[in-house]
């Protein structure tokens, strides 16, 4: 296969870059392949089956959606598509199709689509058949890929070049298309480079990708040592089961079931064996020390991940109790097709016709399962949004799917979260865990209200990305880390439920003709403001929508934010607020004291990934605790009693606080300043404003024209609050909450 020469190489870096530029764009390859051909607006550039460098960076902007592609990384990037050196006849021209075929493969989409559309790029004539030399040039595409992708090419090397010799079934010397495919799906690292996507449907298969190990480790099949510097092989995400690429395809479709077949399996879960990742573990039945002596060596179950010798296996009961985590995991014996159900009542007599028993939940692959759990467990179910936190999400997902029954984890880039709740309607003291910022959080809750369960489940939160103000509030902390998960979900076990208001928004144009952004959301569960703060954000997220690119790490985000800041202080946009805005508490008008920039409404006490508005109260001395159940008034704007007022997740009620400007906001987030100005603490609140202003709820801001607000309490959403922190000293000082 033909390798690019040096001149024509991306750097590690650069091909870095090129990748979040491709995460933040919408469009396909075949979209803006269409602008070359007919009247389309890249046409002129096109010479025969080749673009010029011009063409070629107008093709970037159109495909990234950005405008300011750096000149450096485009023509790098057009050079490495050259065959020739530059100075050569033909240097100044790169191939479309190839340009097409390496992006196509970078894209997100079913590998079986990215095989067809590589294929049809290279067949202009449209027979259905190409020639050696062009599968060649695709498969050049592909190494290159894989090469930036951080693959040990010298593995996957000879793997395709197999292929290649054995994907003309009929010996023609040309390959079809139907070949190509049956040649390609077959191949198992080729589809975990293309992007394989496992789902529950394919039930017992493994789910392969590429992993470096950073220890020994041996192939399951051929039993030999991953070897090279990286000790590349690939490793299934359900079971652990691990070989070398060259071995993928003779590895037994042997993965973990993740539901009973039968009945001998329902009822009963056994232990799941598999050989191998025993390595520097003590044996779990004999306590003694698992060596490796240079091969595969110890057993491990895959549900209550127990490690022993292969020689105490007979000495351990071979029903499996799911380990630490069985208070978590449905195990596939609680999960069984409704089948089995109607034989088991018809053999014992049981059950009349027309009865009805709990709602059952269909597979994609028409299989009717039913959810039995153990008794006296919370059954999991986890939804991780892979976006969130970077890379944070994706190995989130791929660990909890280890951990737990994989049909208890939803990627919520795939249906969102409907088929997790449609799954365990009927599952008895089942939780959530929701793995994402504060908008997924809300996106659940919303699912949750609109799903219309039997019993509403209560939900906890693993931060990921910034901000995470309501996982700050329920002790989840700031941001996840790569805290020990199994300790995390230890957690969750010992948690506590506590109810959380949730809050309706209506907006009433004052003049419907005047066109606004749209709101973001109708439900406050975190908090609404309006004024200085929101300027900021707003501003800032302006900017990140037309540049993403410089929006790609969090402190690149905290410096942006900055610079906001720093501005809106300069400009003071906000400043005067009272002027052009009225509030309204319980009917009773507010009186905005001094000279405010900003209004905050607080639901939590956190905002901005941590500022506590409304500050700790301290309660005069002799003074007792409000007793449970004791009614509060609907309103209360009275500076003095205001000052002893506490916040409450579940009071029904709602703090008004004022901002003076940015300056105040830093000294509260900085802690040199306790808290902004009290305002009130109602259970209703209209606001009117007389001109366009910036406003924000939950972190998501809009500019809104002049109308009218009205905020109302909507319902209460059980969530969990995590257990108060372990003493970290002999004093039993306490710690806090780890936070990124």
């Amino acid at each position: 296969m033909e390798e690019s020469p040096e001149w024509g190489t991306l750097s590690p870096e650069e091909f870095a870059h090129l990748q979040k530029y491709l995460d933040y764009s919408s469009k396909k390859v075949q979209d803006v392949l269409q602008d070359f051909y007919g009247d389309g607006a890249l046409s002129q550039h096109l010479q025969g089956e080749c673009v010029d460098f011009e063409g070629f960076r107008l093709f970037l902007q159109s495909y990234l959606e950005a405008t300011d592609v750096p000149e450096a990384l485009c023509r790098h990037l057009f050079m490495s598509f050259q065959s020739t050196a530059p100075g050569q006849p033909g240097s100044g021209l790169v191939c479309v199709n190839d340009v097409s075929c390496y992006f196509s493969l970078l894209e997100g989409g079913r590998p079986e689509d990215k095989l067809e559309f590589t294929f049809k790029l290279y067949d202009k004539d449209g027979n259905g058949l190409l020639d050696s030399s062009e599968v060649e040039r695709i498969i050049t595409q592909m190494m290159r890929v894989a090469q930036y992708l951080d693959w040990d090419v010298t593995e996957l090397k000879p793997i395709l070049q197999e292929m290649m010799r054995e994907i003309d079934y009929d010996g023609s010397g040309t390959v079809s298309l139907a070949e190509w495919l049956r040649g390609g799906v077959t191949n198992i690292p080729l589809l975990v480079l293309l992007g394989l996507e496992v789902h529950m449907k394919d039930d017992g298969q493994h789910m392969w990708r590429l992993k470096h190990f950073n220890r020994p480790v041996y192939c399951n099949v051929c039993e030999t040592l991953l070897v090279g510097l990286r000790k590349q092989g690939l490793c299934c995400t359900f079971c652990k089961f691990t070989v070398h690429e060259r071995c993928a395809r003779k590895a037994p479709p042997s993965c973990i079931s993740t539901y009973a077949k039968s009945r001998k399996e329902a009822g009963v879960q056994a232990h799941v064996w598999v050989k191998g990742g025993c390595e520097a573990s003590k044996c779990g039945r004999c306590q003694k020390k698992i060596k490796s002596f240079q091969s595969l060596t110890g057993l491990h179950c895959v549900w209550c991940h127990l490690k022993i010798h292969e020689e105490c296996l007979a000495a351990v009961p071979p029903a499996c109790d799911c380990g630490l985590l069985r208070d978590h995991i449905l195990p596939p014996s609680a999960i069984y097709p409704v089948v089995l159900e109607r034989q088991n009542s018809q053999k014992d007599g049981s059950g009349t016709p027309g009865e009805e028993g709990p709602q059952v939940f269909t597979t994609p692959e028409g299989q009717a399962l039913r959810v039995s759990p153990v008794p006296d467990t919370h059954p999991l179910l986890v939804f991780v949004n892979p976006k969130s936190g970077g890379k944070q999400g994706e190995r989130v997902l791929r660990k909890l799917q280890y951990l737990l029954n994989p049909r208890q984890v939803y990627n919520l880039q795939q249906g969102g979260p409907n088929p997790g709740l449609n799954f365990f309607r009927d599952v008895p003291d089942f939780r959530i865990l929701v793995c994402g910022g504060d908008g997924t959080v809300g996106w659940i809750l919303d699912a949750i209200d609109k799903a219309n369960l039997p019993r509403r489940p209560p939900v906890a939160v693993l931060p990921l990305g910034t901000g995470n103000d309501l996982a700050r509030c329920l002790r989840w902390g700031g941001g996840y880390d790569g805290e020990n998960l199994v300790k995390i979900l230890k957690d969750i076990e010992g948690s506590s439920v506590v109810q959380m208001d949730r809050w309706h928004l209506r907006v009433l144009p004052a003049s419907p003709a005047e066109a606004g952004d749209p709101v973001p959301y109708e439900i406050i569960n975190n908090y609404f403001s309006i004024g200085v703060d929101a300027s900021i954000a707003h501003r800032f997220h302006v900017m990140r929508e037309k540049y993403p690119e410089k929006f790609n790490s969090r402190m690149k985000n905290k410096l942006w934010y900055l610079e906001f800041a720093t501005s809106e202080t300069l400009f003071a946009t906000c400043k005067k607020l009272k002027e052009c805005l009225s509030i309204e508490c319980c009917g009773t008008p507010l009186e905005l004291r001094g000279a405010l920039a900003g209004v905050a409404v607080l639901n939590i006490p956190s905002m901005h990934g941590g500022s506590n508005l409304w500050g700790e109260t301290k309660r005069p001395l002799g003074e007792a605790r409000r007793a449970p159940g004791t009614e509060q008034p609907p309103a209360i704007t009275d500076a003095e009693t205001l000052k002893t007022c506490v916040q409450d997740l579940s009071d029904q009620r709602l703090e008004v606080v004022g901002l003076e400007g940015v300056l105040e906001m830093g000294q509260i987030y900085t802690g040199l300043k306790s808290a902004g100005t009290r305002l009130a603490k109602c259970s209703e609140i209209t606001l009117r404003t007389l001109k366009p202003l910036p406003m924000q709820i939950d972190g998501e801001p809009w500019m809104q024209p002049p109308c009218t607000i009205k905020i109302t309490h909507k319902n209460q959403a059980p969530m969990l609050m995590a257990p108060p922190p372990r003493s970290s000293s002999f004093f039993g000082l306490k710690k806090g909450p780890v936070e990124a």
